[in-house]
């Protein structure tokens, strides 16, 4: 019997500085499920530990201790007892495939985790097909297109939901 289609929304939406950045990682961490694996691409400098800062701020944790992880890879950060587990993933100084075991990728991905990784493609083979993708275009110094796909039927209907949060969160 063959497998279901991956169901996939997508919606584009253009930031037009950092703080619309934060405006919208706050307004996707309000729909956000857990556990959910969100995927990052974007050039270097495109604002991906941006985005992930603006998650964080949203759900309690101090921005400024989210550092791009680009050396220590993997960085886990906890709000409060009750609040998501955020994992925030670099996986641009990976070798290959078989050193992601030497991160402790599995433990971080365990649980009730929101997972956040940049630089997926290196890790494609482990990434798991349901998953929310951003990927950041840089249109200007400043200006930002986030293109925000859901795969999988949880993940689409949080970006579905994105768009009723970045209504109320924005009503002019």
């Amino acid at each position: 019997m063959p497998e279901d289609p991956p169901i996939v929304v997508e919606r584009a939406v253009v930031a037009a500085d950092e703080a619309a950045t934060r405006q919208l990682a706050a307004a996707l961490a309000a729909v956000l499920p857990r556990p959910c694996l969100v995927t990052l691409a974007g050039d270097l400098g495109a604002g991906k530990t941006t985005f992930v800062k603006g998650v964080a701020a949203a759900v309690g944790i101090d921005p400024a201790t989210l550092i791009s992880p680009t050396f220590g890879l993997i960085h886990e950060h906890r709000p409060s007892p009750d609040g998501p587990r955020l994992v925030h993933a670099d996986m641009y100084r990976l070798a290959g495939l078989e050193e992601l075991v030497e991160t402790g990728w599995d433990d971080a991905c365990s649980g009730d985790a929101w997972v956040f990784v940049e630089w997926p493609d290196r890790i494609a083979a482990a990434v798991s097909a349901e998953r929310i993708e951003v990927v950041i275009s840089i249109d200007a110094p400043e200006r930002r297109t986030f293109t925000i796909r859901g795969r999988g039927a949880v993940q689409a209907a949080a970006v579905q939901a994105l768009a009723a949060e970045e209504s109320a969160a924005d009503p002019g």
